[in-house]
Protein backbone atom coordinates (compact mmCIF):
# COMPACT_ATOMS: atom_id res chain seq x y z
CA UNK A 1 0.00 0.00 0.00
CA UNK A 2 1.45 3.70 -0.94
CA UNK A 3 1.82 6.40 0.93
CA UNK A 4 -1.37 7.64 -0.52
CA UNK A 5 -3.81 4.90 0.02
CA UNK A 6 -2.41 4.63 3.53
CA UNK A 7 -3.28 8.00 4.59
CA UNK A 8 -6.60 8.03 2.85
CA UNK A 9 -7.22 4.59 4.83
CA UNK A 10 -6.18 6.30 7.83
CA UNK A 11 -8.41 9.47 7.16
CA UNK A 12 -11.18 7.41 6.37
CA UNK A 13 -10.85 5.72 9.63
CA UNK A 14 -10.50 8.49 11.55
CA UNK A 15 -13.64 9.66 9.97
CA UNK A 16 -15.97 6.92 10.55
CA UNK A 17 -14.55 6.58 14.54
CA UNK A 18 -15.28 10.39 15.11
CA UNK A 19 -18.32 9.76 13.11
CA UNK A 20 -19.52 7.19 15.13
CA UNK A 21 -17.92 9.20 18.69
CA UNK A 22 -20.63 11.46 18.20
CA UNK A 23 -23.63 10.13 17.42
CA UNK A 24 -23.64 7.35 20.18
CA UNK A 25 -26.57 8.95 22.63
CA UNK A 26 -25.35 10.17 26.31
CA UNK A 27 -26.34 8.10 29.26
CA UNK A 28 -28.67 10.71 29.83
CA UNK A 29 -30.40 10.31 26.52
CA UNK A 30 -30.68 6.61 27.11
CA UNK A 31 -32.10 7.15 30.71
CA UNK A 32 -34.47 10.02 28.91
CA UNK A 33 -35.68 6.85 26.45
CA UNK A 34 -36.01 3.94 28.84
CA UNK A 35 -37.16 6.52 31.49
CA UNK A 36 -40.30 7.70 28.77
CA UNK A 37 -40.79 4.25 27.52
CA UNK A 38 -42.18 3.63 30.93
CA UNK A 39 -45.23 5.42 30.28
CA UNK A 40 -46.25 2.40 28.02
CA UNK A 41 -46.78 0.16 31.18
CA UNK A 42 -49.94 -0.60 33.33
CA UNK A 43 -48.31 -0.89 36.63
CA UNK A 44 -50.77 -0.65 39.45
CA UNK A 45 -49.42 1.78 42.63
CA UNK A 46 -48.68 -1.05 45.58
CA UNK A 47 -46.09 -0.01 47.94
CA UNK A 48 -45.86 -3.24 49.86
CA UNK A 49 -43.11 -5.10 51.23
CA UNK A 50 -41.98 -7.91 48.74
CA UNK A 51 -38.97 -10.56 48.96
CA UNK A 52 -37.07 -10.18 46.20
CA UNK A 53 -33.81 -11.88 44.20
CA UNK A 54 -31.04 -10.27 44.77
CA UNK A 55 -29.11 -8.89 42.66
CA UNK A 56 -31.53 -7.60 39.92
CA UNK A 57 -34.58 -8.36 42.29
CA UNK A 58 -37.88 -6.14 41.48
CA UNK A 59 -41.35 -6.53 42.62
CA UNK A 60 -44.10 -7.93 40.25
CA UNK A 61 -43.95 -5.93 36.64
CA UNK A 62 -47.44 -4.62 37.13
CA UNK A 63 -46.91 -3.19 41.13
CA UNK A 64 -44.58 -0.67 41.90
CA UNK A 65 -44.11 2.83 43.42
CA UNK A 66 -42.05 5.88 42.23
CA UNK A 67 -38.77 4.76 43.10
CA UNK A 68 -39.55 1.51 41.22
CA UNK A 69 -40.07 3.75 37.85
CA UNK A 70 -36.33 5.08 39.04
CA UNK A 71 -34.91 1.48 39.49
CA UNK A 72 -36.44 0.57 36.46
CA UNK A 73 -35.07 2.99 33.84
CA UNK A 74 -31.41 2.74 35.52
CA UNK A 75 -31.54 -1.02 35.28
CA UNK A 76 -32.76 -0.94 31.49
CA UNK A 77 -29.43 0.19 31.23
CA UNK A 78 -27.50 -1.99 33.23
CA UNK A 79 -27.08 -0.32 36.55
CA UNK A 80 -28.85 -2.29 39.30
CA UNK A 81 -29.56 0.48 42.03
CA UNK A 82 -30.65 -2.32 44.62
CA UNK A 83 -27.05 -4.10 43.94
CA UNK A 84 -24.96 -0.64 43.95
CA UNK A 85 -27.32 0.98 47.45
CA UNK A 86 -27.61 -2.40 49.39
CA UNK A 87 -23.42 -2.62 49.13
CA UNK A 88 -23.32 0.88 50.17
CA UNK A 89 -25.42 0.49 53.15
CA UNK A 90 -23.33 -2.20 53.74
CA UNK A 91 -20.30 0.22 54.10
CA UNK A 92 -21.67 3.07 55.76
CA UNK A 93 -25.15 1.98 57.19
CA UNK A 94 -24.48 5.03 60.09
CA UNK A 95 -24.97 7.25 56.86
CA UNK A 96 -28.31 6.35 55.80
CA UNK A 97 -31.82 7.89 57.35
CA UNK A 98 -33.06 5.88 60.25
CA UNK A 99 -36.44 6.63 59.50
CA UNK A 100 -37.73 2.50 59.33
CA UNK A 101 -35.97 1.76 62.79
CA UNK A 102 -34.25 -0.79 60.89
CA UNK A 103 -30.58 -2.06 62.50
CA UNK A 104 -29.11 -3.50 59.31
CA UNK A 105 -29.46 -3.29 55.68
CA UNK A 106 -32.62 -5.11 53.88
CA UNK A 107 -31.95 -6.01 50.26
CA UNK A 108 -35.42 -6.31 49.73
CA UNK A 109 -36.60 -2.60 50.60
CA UNK A 110 -33.60 -0.37 51.01
CA UNK A 111 -33.22 1.04 47.31
CA UNK A 112 -36.88 1.17 46.76
CA UNK A 113 -36.65 4.09 49.43
CA UNK A 114 -36.61 7.62 48.45
CA UNK A 115 -34.39 8.44 51.16
CA UNK A 116 -32.06 6.36 50.55
CA UNK A 117 -32.03 6.98 47.00
CA UNK A 118 -31.14 10.75 48.53
CA UNK A 119 -28.22 9.26 50.34
CA UNK A 120 -26.93 7.20 48.04
CA UNK A 121 -26.82 9.86 45.16
CA UNK A 122 -25.48 12.44 47.45
CA UNK A 123 -22.49 9.78 48.81
CA UNK A 124 -21.99 9.15 45.07
CA UNK A 125 -21.13 12.71 44.57
CA UNK A 126 -24.35 13.11 41.53
CA UNK A 127 -25.92 16.04 44.36
CA UNK A 128 -26.78 19.20 42.49
CA UNK A 129 -28.51 22.54 43.72
CA UNK A 130 -31.88 22.67 44.19
CA UNK A 131 -33.30 25.99 42.24
CA UNK A 132 -36.48 27.35 40.80
CA UNK A 133 -34.37 27.30 37.96
CA UNK A 134 -36.17 25.51 34.45
CA UNK A 135 -32.82 25.81 32.56
CA UNK A 136 -30.98 23.94 35.71
CA UNK A 137 -32.70 20.64 35.46
CA UNK A 138 -31.55 19.13 32.79
CA UNK A 139 -33.02 15.51 30.80
CA UNK A 140 -31.70 12.80 32.48
CA UNK A 141 -31.09 14.38 35.85
CA UNK A 142 -33.44 12.77 38.79
CA UNK A 143 -35.43 14.95 40.94
CA UNK A 144 -37.17 14.21 44.70
CA UNK A 145 -40.05 16.30 46.11
CA UNK A 146 -42.23 16.17 49.17
CA UNK A 147 -45.87 15.73 48.20
CA UNK A 148 -48.76 16.25 50.60
CA UNK A 149 -46.04 17.59 52.87
CA UNK A 150 -44.86 14.83 54.24
CA UNK A 151 -44.60 12.43 51.59
CA UNK A 152 -41.03 11.64 49.33
CA UNK A 153 -41.17 11.39 45.97
CA UNK A 154 -38.77 10.51 43.22
CA UNK A 155 -38.68 11.50 39.22
CA UNK A 156 -36.87 11.74 35.97
CA UNK A 157 -36.46 14.62 34.42
CA UNK A 158 -36.99 14.15 30.77
CA UNK A 159 -37.95 17.03 27.97
CA UNK A 160 -40.97 18.82 27.89
CA UNK A 161 -44.07 16.71 25.46
CA UNK A 162 -44.86 20.37 24.37
CA UNK A 163 -41.27 21.53 23.49
CA UNK A 164 -42.06 24.24 26.34
CA UNK A 165 -38.53 24.98 27.74
CA UNK A 166 -39.87 23.64 31.98
CA UNK A 167 -38.93 20.01 31.41
CA UNK A 168 -41.39 17.61 32.39
CA UNK A 169 -41.09 14.93 34.19
CA UNK A 170 -41.60 11.07 34.49
CA UNK A 171 -43.11 9.12 37.48
CA UNK A 172 -44.99 7.44 39.40
CA UNK A 173 -47.07 9.61 41.65
CA UNK A 174 -50.29 6.92 42.28
CA UNK A 175 -51.66 5.83 38.79
CA UNK A 176 -48.26 4.51 37.25
CA UNK A 177 -46.25 5.88 35.10
CA UNK A 178 -46.85 9.52 33.80
CA UNK A 179 -44.98 11.81 31.64
CA UNK A 180 -46.29 15.17 33.06
CA UNK A 181 -45.30 18.56 33.28
CA UNK A 182 -45.34 18.78 37.29
CA UNK A 183 -41.72 19.78 38.07
CA UNK A 184 -42.32 22.46 40.29
CA UNK A 185 -45.41 21.79 41.70
CA UNK A 186 -44.63 20.11 44.82
CA UNK A 187 -41.51 21.16 47.00
CA UNK A 188 -38.13 19.89 45.63
CA UNK A 189 -36.01 18.22 48.25
CA UNK A 190 -32.73 16.83 46.06
CA UNK A 191 -31.58 17.43 42.19
CA UNK A 192 -29.34 14.74 41.19
CA UNK A 193 -26.82 13.67 38.04
CA UNK A 194 -26.17 10.25 38.45
CA UNK A 195 -24.69 8.89 34.77
CA UNK A 196 -22.35 6.02 36.12
CA UNK A 197 -20.96 5.68 32.29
Amino acid sequence: MNNFFRRSFLFLACVLVCRAQTSAPSFAERLVKVALERVQHTVRYDPAYVVLDYPNGDVPADTGVCTDEVIRSYRALGIDLQKLVHEDMRRAFAAYPKDWGLRSTDKNIDHRRVPNLQTFFKRRGAALSVTQKAEDYLPGDLITCTVAGRLPHIAIVVPAADGSATPWIVHNIGQGPKHESRLFEFPITGHYRFHPR
